[in-house]
């Protein structure tokens, strides 16, 4: 299969690249790096990336900004950077992904933990990976030609924890190589509207 993964260059897209290139043609797309750069909270950028690529069997996205503060500090542009870049950044990628997937292709978005588990400081991080799941089971039941669309949902990662381990006392981290499973799942895999949780 031929397969995109945007934000190929972090720390999960690398283990996704990883694991689905031992099987698949993969395609990386970073903000700076990769085959493809691309801003995909730019819907335009997204088309020009699908027009360049053309044709694909699969699109994964592990890439999106959120920002973390007190909820007491939080301000409303605070909260439009997680809104879009994480989630209308891969709302961008699924509906234009639906004109360039072959019959039968997938698409499979990034969420996270804290969408059932909260953080403090994670106000915004809990709202858009819960719309990202919303969005997924509610795309589901309308894609058309077999298409699939899922979503992966992480734990923190061990390769995370000196940036991120103050947010997540308490909670098991998990190799990303591990969580790259759970996007081989989706990929490879035959279901649609599912969570995969990596935790």
């Amino acid at each position: 299969m031929k397969v995109i993964v945007i934000g190929a260059t972090g720390a999960v897209g690398k283990a996704v690249v990883e694991e689905l290139g031992q099987r698949h043609e993969v395609i990386t797309v970073g903000a700076t790096s990769g085959q493809h750069q691309v801003d995909f909270a730019d819907v335009a950028q997204v088309r020009g990336l699908f027009a360049k690529v053309g044709k694909v069997d699969a699109v994964v996205v592990t890439a999106g900004l959120l920002h973390f503060a007190p909820l007491a500090s939080f301000t409303p542009e605070q909260f439009y950077v997680g809104l879009n870049s994480k989630l209308m950044g891969q709302v961008n990628v699924a509906l234009v992904a639906q004109e360039y997937l072959n019959d039968g292709g997938s698409i499979t978005l990034t969420s996270g933990i804290v969408a059932e588990e909260p953080i403090r400081n994670g106000a915004s991080a809990s709202m858009v990976n819960s719309a990202i799941e919303g969005f997924v089971r509610g795309a589901a039941i309308e894609l058309s030609r077999g298409l699939r669309i899922n979503v992966v949902s992480p734990t923190v990662l061990k390769e995370s924890m000196d940036s991120y381990g103050p947010f997540f006392v308490g909670f098991e981290p998990v190799a990303a190589s591990r969580a790259a499973l759970s996007y081989a799942r989706s990929v490879d895999g035959a279901q649609t509207g599912k969570v995969y949780k990596a935790w």
